[in-house]
């Protein structure tokens, strides 16, 4: 990069290697940013069906929005969504999606669909450093160990894990389901998403994540 402030030095070097130890020039390099992967997680559960398509409608404007986007949605089990969402027309790309997934509206096994995803995918998706979201209530049918376990991993694995719940907008709300208090130690940040709002505090607190 002409622009740079670094010493390029790999680049210096191989140039005195090739005429007699006197490089030709200074060569100059600068660091590139990049946007950060992201990874949606969603639970289309039955106690998230109010807020699944919606979910699903999110999702598609954040596919659209970033280069590197990977999305999954689980109930009884984990369903990558990725492809479906990238249709152009939102209306095709959420009926697609929603096809795709055979468990909707179904039991929750967070613990399970979290152990395919870490097991299936993680070191897929997870490079250079990916914020995770989590979306869902919490409500764990499932083994809770387990769940815990795998948002440990989880965790060690991504840059930022980002829960957001649809209750956490109720002033009378309160952590204490089985499901969102063994993942709560495991988050990095536990935020609401119950409207508009939500989103714009969300979008704010990423702006402020830094490089």
């Amino acid at each position: 990069d002409k622009q740079g402030d670094t010493l390029h030095l790999r680049r210096m070097l191989r140039s005195a290697s090739k005429y007699r130890g006197v490089p030709l020039q200074l060569a100059w390099q600068r660091r590139k940013v990049k946007e950060r992967p992201f990874v949606l997680i969603a639970d289309i559960s039955g106690s998230m069906e109010k807020q699944a398509r919606l979910l699903l409608q999110f999702f598609y404007s954040v596919s659209h929005s970033f280069k590197q986007v990977e999305t999954f949605v689980f109930g009884t089990r984990l369903t990558r969504i990725t492809a479906a969402l990238k249709l152009k027309n939102i209306d095709r790309a959420v009926d697609e999606a929603a096809r795709d997934v055979v468990d909707w509206a179904g039991g929750t096994r967070i613990g399970e669909s979290l152990q395919t995803f870490n097991q299936q995918w993680s070191r897929r998706v997870l490079r250079r450093g990916a914020v995770v979201l989590i979306i869902s209530d919490g409500w764990e049918r499932g083994d809770v160990a387990q769940l815990k376990k795998e948002m440990a991993y989880l965790q060690r694995r991504c840059h930022r894990l980002i829960w957001l719940n649809p209750l956490l907008g109720k002033d009378d709300y309160r952590p204490l389901v089985e499901g969102m208090a063994a993942a709560l130690p495991h988050i990095d940040d536990f935020l609401p998403i119950h409207n508009l709002q939500s989103l714009q505090q969300l979008a704010e607190h990423l702006g402020k994540l830094g490089k």
